[in-house]
């Protein structure tokens, strides 16, 4: 079985126009790749995937190498003057090759879509290509994917284990409360008829599975009003690197209102802390919604899951014994994984259902592994849907890194002060790696030969050592959401988004309205 992906609007790489193309599509913040040919939930958490023995880079072999092929300035300024998004600039530079380099902003700027070319800077010389300051650091300050050095290395060394499988059961029961939520709502406007936005829905489902793991508490309405400024920051995130003060001011007001929840949460979950801490009967507002008499925006009672051992609360014991764990910084992590956690689950799950709506001999394919002759169990059928989604539509699509020395890759000059983008967006795209890639084919992920085998074909969530935390938690509450809500349920969309928009994340370029229909056995 083999499908087409969705012709999307995209921007033409040769006009100003924007032309239809067949496509599919870096979420503000996020995990690692699978291993070598596998399925994305494979891989250790942090490991470098797939890496070689590193190489050293002689300075004979710089003064030697040559400079990768250029996209002319002719090309770059016509790009500049069309308005087209970046990832149009990005496609005609991979024509030249695995790295290719151009000028922009007057800076030295290398593209990298080839797997080896990918490992050499990601997985084995992370020490070569570096983050400079962060694009999302305006949001996430000080938070894990915006450190560097030693302080990143202890943030994610406490924070790890709590996103391995071991980790992850601990919040089985919040994720599952947030997917029957979800299931409810859906259940109630399929009754009613009454209408509603696919992507909004995901986007509520995440946020409220995520916060139950950070907090132990569902989502209330006003927190949930308060945190859509974390979409409207997002969107006004640069695309690559940017000064740690870059479009702040804009965001001001938002930054405020998610500010003012992080600061919320973090009081309630201390005070419920301290009541657990002075024993069962002494915990004040125990049973309570997180403000009393208001309901949750998920349709549960706020106050359901308030146990005060969410990963807040071990970032607020940390604070006990590592004064570098102030509020601030404890508020940089929440913001953090929020964003991570969240941004990451609903785009995916957006894209997936678009998919399945412009394919319905996927939503066949997938209903039949159900019966118990079946050579795929759902489980998997659900899996390989879900990776070749990440393929089409990559969670991370751009990674920005800066070389501040000089280095050879692929035989290769870089120059120190170059700027570097790894795309996997491309990366998922070459004919050479992927056999007809631009079709939604959900089997390449069952099928041994299909799908390319070598480190770095795949990195939807990047890969190497700063991979993202949240890989399996992000597969986790997909896989949970969908074995609700696929067997009994179907949007079917009034209209769908032309195209998508490469920002900070990829994600549909418009409202994805839909009414709610019951599936029949």
């Amino acid at each position: 079985m083999a499908t087409e992906a969705p012709r999307l609007t995209l921007p033409s790489t040769d006009s100003g126009t924007r032309t239809a193309v067949r496509s599919a599509p870096e979420a503000a913040a996020c995990p690692a790749a699978g291993a070598p040919g596998g399925r994305p939930g494979d891989a250790t958490v942090g490991s470098p995937l797939g890496a070689t023995t590193a190489t050293t880079t002689t300075p004979t072999a710089t003064a030697t190498a040559v400079l990768p092929p250029e996209l002319g300035e002719d090309r770059v300024a016509a790009w500049q003057g069309s308005g087209r998004q970046l990832i149009a600039l990005l496609t005609e530079a991979r024509e030249l090759g695995p790295v290719s380099r151009f000028r922009l902003g007057g800076r030295q700027t290398l593209l990298v879509t080839g797997p080896e070319q990918v490992q050499h800077v990601l997985a084995q010389h992370p020490d070569r290509y570096v983050k400079r300051s962060h694009r999302a650091r305006p949001l996430l300050g000080d938070g894990v994917v915006c450190a560097s050095g030693q302080a990143w290395k202890d943030q994610r060394r406490l924070l790890q284990p709590q996103f391995t499988s071991t980790g992850l059961r601990r919040h089985e029961h919040r994720i599952a409360g947030a997917a029957r939520a979800a299931a409810g709502r859906w259940a109630a406007k399929a009754r009613t008829g009454e209408p509603t936005d696919v992507g909004e829905d995901m986007r509520l489902f995440a946020l409220d599975a995520v916060w139950r793991c950070l907090t132990g508490l569902a989502l209330d309405e006003d927190t949930r009003r308060e945190l859509a400024s974390v979409e409207a920051v997002v969107a006004a995130l640069p695309t690559a690197d940017a000064g740690p003060e870059a479009g702040r001011a804009a965001m001001a007001a938002d930054l405020a209102r998610i500010d003012a929840s992080a600061e919320r949460a973090i009081a309630t979950v201390r005070g419920l802390a301290a009541g657990l801490a002075a024993g069962p009967g002494e915990a004040a507002g125990a049973g309570e919604p997180t403000r009393p008499g208001e309901a949750a925006a998920t349709g549960e009672t706020a106050g359901a899951e308030q146990d005060g051992t969410g990963l807040l609360h071990l970032l607020l014991e940390t604070a006990k014994s590592r004064p570098e764990y102030t509020d601030r910084l404890i508020r940089d992590e929440l913001v953090t994984l929020l964003v991570a956690g969240h941004e990451t689950t609903a785009q995916t799950l957006a894209w997936l259902f678009l998919l399945l709506d412009r394919h319905p001999e996927v939503r066949e394919w997938l209903a039949a592994a159900d019966r118990p002759d079946s050579p795929v169990g759902r489980g998997e059928a659900l899996h390989a849907l879900v990776s070749e989604t990440l393929r089409l539509y990559p969670a991370v699509w751009l990674i920005p890194r800066h070389a501040p020395a000089d280095d050879v890759l692929d035989g290769y000059r870089v120059e120190a002060g170059s700027d570097i983008l790894i795309c996997p967006y491309l990366t998922h795209r070459d004919p050479g790696l992927w056999p007809d890639p631009e079709r939604f084919d959900p089997t390449r992920f069952l099928t041994a030969g299909r799908r390319p085998v070598r480190p770095g074909a795949y990195y939807p969530f990047g890969v190497g050592g700063r991979a993202c935390l949240g890989l399996r938690f992000a597969m986790r509450t997909t896989a949970v959401l969908l074995d609700l809500l696929l067997p009994h349920y179907m949007p079917v969309f009034r209209s769908t988004p032309d195209g998508a928009v490469f920002g900070a994340d990829l994600r549909p370029d418009g409202p994805m309205p839909a009414r709610i229909e019951v599936r029949r056995p």
